[in-house]
């Protein structure tokens, strides 16, 4: 028999006995934690709150296989738990007997897409959502999922639509208040937030559902008209293909899909990577969308729904002494014994005990501070270089975010994606050119004259840096900017520091050999600075050879070759390599 790939079992290698241990009781710790939330996640999904605990046992089982994380914990989370319903929702009606089946056909569409993903090595995907577009995308998640909550929380009836319709449904109906759901409900979140902040150790959801459950008990609260959990089936759920109404829907589960997974895997990333560095071991993204997969895949097949990593369950996770995926798998047989003995008790647990747990979950995501610290990545003298895109992170995360409030949660994040792109491009079609002055005591150093006046530009020499590719987006900006400052009285060369531009299309190469030409009609030469590789065989192959062979190793070099009396011969390319 052939050894098994280097990548299975990859986070279980070099186990230690002595690991067992805290590997047992961070599993004890996360159990504590992952049964309620999971059941209130599987609420947010619009299933039945059991389905939470059957899709965390195959994910929680099956992760290790394929992923890289030592300390990941892969179960139902609430963003892509709201993502799941407004995907399901949109191709059949919520609460329809067909709604468990769809859910669990997109985590298979999910699973597969994964998988997919990580075979043809496309990791780099994650990069597409930039960390302030999910930083908006979350607020605005937590603030749908929290007002989707309210209603459960006060025993009153919901509205449909968006975040601000929700919204103005519930304070409309706040005058048919259910008490005991109202007290219920407030108090489990209280206990939720006291805890947390008084006894961070104590898994505080799991005090909250313990509490509701011995509220409703006590007091009868399903007779006072609060709503209760009701009969949840014991047993562990059978394999089987979700039951799609039509085949012609299923291209409709895997386009909602791709924004799904995409959301999921970047979640789960952070939260592997934030361990990984702590622990000093590599975190593999492609192997990480193949655990994605295989965990969605396992959830799908036993009647699930989708799942990813958990930053806040991976906290508790490392912080309870988790050396590897053992602790997950202790998780998964303690949660197997949850539904075969204890599901009886989870009958009796109030919805508003489980909106509580939902809102304590998501309400510290709401990270207006955040949102607030982008705002102010900004100076005075960005604003004046880019104008209204110097705070593009800023834009980009409010946008998101009222795509979510305003729209949904795929369009919203879509909204994030397009805005980072297109203030992207603002910024480097219009790159600061800056005006360079040679730095007092002869040390070689150029800087920008506009933030160190006392720096010395050379009597007839304009020493300029583009801060930015040069590509067809930006050519035509440069060009004007180049033979503006080139045009002024006295100026006998030009100096382009190109060795911070990383890179360079055939438009740009042209617009320089264009702009050789025109300032040498004008008697002015134009040499360049830097020997970057590819810009280099770009401009020769494009054309521009009398730039390259104008091509200096330091600006000094340059400048020193555009002294009176020194001879193009004398100077250029006397340092190319």
């Amino acid at each position: 028999m052939g050894r098994m790939p280097a990548w299975f079992l990859g986070s279980l290698r070099g186990y230690r006995r002595s690991w067992l241990r805290r590997d047992l009781v961070a599993g004890l710790t996360v159990w504590a934690v992952l049964i309620p939330e999971s059941l209130a996640y599987a609420s947010i999904a619009g299933v039945s709150p059991v389905i939470g605990l059957y899709a965390a046992i195959p994910a929680l089982l099956l992760y290790p296989l394929l992923g890289s994380s030592r300390h990941v914990v892969v179960g139902p989370m609430s963003a892509t738990a709201a993502l799941s319903a407004g995907v399901v929702g949109g191709i059949v009606s919520n609460g329809s007997g067909d709604f468990p089946a769809y859910t669990a056909g997109l985590a298979v569409a999910v699973g597969t897409l994964a998988v997919l993903a990580g075979l043809l090595r496309l990791g780099f995907l994650a990069n597409f959502v930039s960390e302030p577009v999910l930083k908006g995308f979350i607020v605005g998640m937590a603030l749908v999922i929290i007002v989707g909550q309210l209603p459960k929380l006060f025993g009153i009836e919901g509205g449909e639509g968006n975040f601000f319709q929700k919204l103005w449904a519930v304070v409309t109906a706040l005058g048919d208040t259910n008490g005991w759901s109202a007290l219920v409900g407030l108090g489990c979140l209280a206990l939720v937030l006291i805890l947390r902040r008084t006894a961070p150790m104590v898994p505080g959801s799991l005090a909250a559902v313990v509490l509701g459950i011995v509220l409703a008990v006590l007091l009868g609260l399903e007779d006072r008209g609060v709503s209760v959990v009701g009969h949840i089936d014991a047993g562990l759920p059978a394999p089987s293909v979700p039951d799609l109404d039509a085949a012609s829907d299923i291209p409709l589960l895997l386009s909602g899909a791709a924004g799904v997974m995409l959301v999921g895997f970047a979640e789960g990333l952070g939260a592997a990577k934030t361990y990984a560095r702590r622990d000093g071991y590599r975190i593999d993204a492609n192997r990480e969308l193949a655990g994605l997969g295989a965990a969605n895949l396992g959830s799908g097949l036993f009647n699930g729904m989708v799942v990813n990593g958990s930053l806040s369950k991976t906290a508790v996770n490392a912080g309870a002494g988790a050396r590897s995926q053992v602790s997950g798998w202790t998780v998964a047989a303690l949660t197997v014994l949850t539904l075969l003995i204890l599901t009886p008790l989870f009958a009796e647990l109030p919805e508003p005990a489980l909106a509580a747990v939902v809102i304590a979950a998501v309400i510290e995501l709401v990270d207006i501070g955040g949102l607030r610290r982008l705002y102010e990545v900004n100076t005075a003298a960005l604003a004046s270089i880019y104008g209204r895109v110097a705070r593009a992170d800023f834009i980009c995360a409010v946008g998101a975010m009222l795509g979510v409030l305003f729209f949904d949660t795929l369009p919203g994040l879509l909204i994030g994606v397009v805005l980072s792109v297109v203030l992207l491009l603002a910024r480097t079609a219009h790159p600061h050119v800056a005006v360079l002055g040679r730095v007092a005591g002869g040390t070689g150093q150029w800087v920008d004259v506009a933030r160190d006046p006392g720096s010395s530009p050379v009597d007839g020499v304009v020493v300029v840096r583009v801060e930015s590719p040069l590509y067809f987006a930006n050519a035509d900006a440069v060009q004007d900017r180049l033979l503006e400052l080139a045009g002024a009285d006295g100026v006998r060369a030009l100096v382009l520091d190109a060795a911070t531009v990383p890179s360079v299309d055939v438009t740009a190469a042209g617009m320089l050999r264009d702009t050789e030409t025109e300032l040498a009609a004008r008697g002015v030469r134009l040499l360049a600075v830097g020997d970057v590789g590819q810009v280099r065989d770009v401009l020769r192959r494009a054309g521009a050879a009398r730039v390259v062979d104008r091509l200096y190793p330091t600006v000094d070099a340059a400048v020193a070759a555009t002294s009176p009396g020194e001879g193009e011969a004398a100077g250029d390319g006397a340092a190319r390599r």
